[in-house]
């Protein structure tokens, strides 16, 4: 039976998403080009060897609305007979990506493929390719009448179903600095970052978005990000809880996964550190929104014959707050297992890069506790979700 295998993952450091951040200056293409070659060239693997590059990037739109997979690809003097595409399933597109070019291994379409995300927020603004339109349609309108909300509604109204105040997001968010720091100055992180080079010619070795200052008390004085009059009105459940600093921050970034199948690996000498053992994608409640990761984690555990109690690492995308506490609660999972190196809180949510930046991480941190089972799922834009398995070998 084939096997679809990690090789490796690299990812960039995280920049801030703001016109000083660390990495705004970088074209998302070469961004992108910078952690592709770093990914080759650790594994000594002839480029023209890879049949596909998947690439993941939600606002497609000003530096990124070329195929960036394919220019960054081309930008890192790689041959142009290798084809790239692009994903989007919002927040979780480049693990959408991962899925995707996994699967394609199991089918027996590939047996090189290269998987990753990219996403500049400090160039391309979240929301950019919307161009200021109605992308939902008068049919979901009516259907969902009032109408659908935004991301930062749909944690609030998270928040207040599962009874979370505004204190215990605020641990929780300063938990999140405090392990990716811990992360970074223990070297957990060395492995999985690659530095990049700026067009000044410094270079960014480290993630600009962690804050080990950070406290309940500086917390404590940040104001509502969401709220409104029309808001409160429609929902007065609402006790407005979500701040900027219990939410994931805007962020520049790029990662990229290598995947084959277990006997390419074996052809080039090269040692898998993982497998992809199952998956899963589904729909949920899209005013909730948020809530996805609960039933692609129990199709993901079903499919995989496990149980939640067999997963050693957990890997949760913060993009608020309220959804880890929401998947703890709902699963029954020792805290000490999710996001034990930080999350998007502390590392940012550079969107398209996301999910392969999870599934980079989580691979550093079950080698460095030996876990067997990890597994990473993400929130996504429209109340969607992905979960993906992995056992570390």
């Amino acid at each position: 039976m084939t096997q679809a295998v990690i090789v490796d993952a690299v990812r960039s450091p995280v920049g801030r998403g703001r016109p000083n951040g660390a990495l705004a200056t970088v074209h998302p293409v070469e961004l992108l080009a910078q952690v592709l070659t770093a990914l080759v060239e650790r594994n000594d693997l002839d480029p023209g060897l890879v049949e596909d590059v998947i690439i993941g990037c939600v606002s497609q739109a000003g530096e990124q609305a070329t195929t960036p997979g394919r220019m960054a690809w081309l930008a890192a003097g790689y041959p142009v007979e290798v084809p790239s595409t692009t994903i989007d399933r919002r927040c979780g597109s480049s693990q959408q990506a991962a899925h995707f070019a996994a699967q394609g291994v199991l089918a027996g379409a590939y047996d090189i493929v290269i998987a990753g995300g990219v996403e500049s927020m400090s160039q391309v603004p979240l929301a950019s390719a919307r161009l200021g339109k109605d992308t939902f349609g008068p049919s979901v309108t009516t259907r969902f009448a009032p109408g659908l909300v935004g991301q930062g509604i749909s944690a609030e109204l998270v928040a207040a179903k599962w009874g979370q105040g505004r204190e215990r997001l605020d641990a929780y968010s300063v938990q999140s600095h405090v392990r990716a720091h811990d992360a970074a100055t223990s070297g957990v992180f060395a492995g999985e970052i690659t530095p990049i080079r700026r067009p000044d010619g410094q270079l960014v070795t480290a993630d600009e978005t962690i804050r080990p200052d950070s406290s309940l008390e500086r917390m404590a004085e940040l104001p509502s990000a969401f709220r409104s009059e029309e808001m409160t009105a429609r929902f007065p459940e609402i006790e407005w809880r979500i701040t900027a600093g219990n939410s994931s921050s805007i962020a520049d970034g790029a990662s990229a996964v290598l995947i084959m199948s277990e006997k390419r690996a074996q052809e080039l000498g090269l040692r898998p550190r993982a497998r992809f053992h199952s998956f899963a994608v589904c729909g949920d409640d899209p005013v909730l929104m948020l809530t996805g990761p609960i039933p692609a984690t129990q199709q993901a555990l079903r499919k995989g014959l496990l149980d939640i109690g067999d997963i050693g690492h957990f890997e949760v995308n913060e993009a608020f707050a309220p959804v880890p506490l929401m998947y703890a609660a709902e699963f029954g999972i020792d805290e000490a297992r999710l996001n034990p190196l930080g999350g998007a809180i502390a590392l940012g949510h550079p969107l398209g890069s996301s999910g392969t930046r999870l599934i980079t991480t989580m691979l550093s941190g079950m080698e460095a506790t030996g876990e067997r089972w990890g597994l990473v799922t993400m929130c996504e834009g429209g109340g969607m979700a992905n979960a993906t398995i992995i056992e570390r070998l």
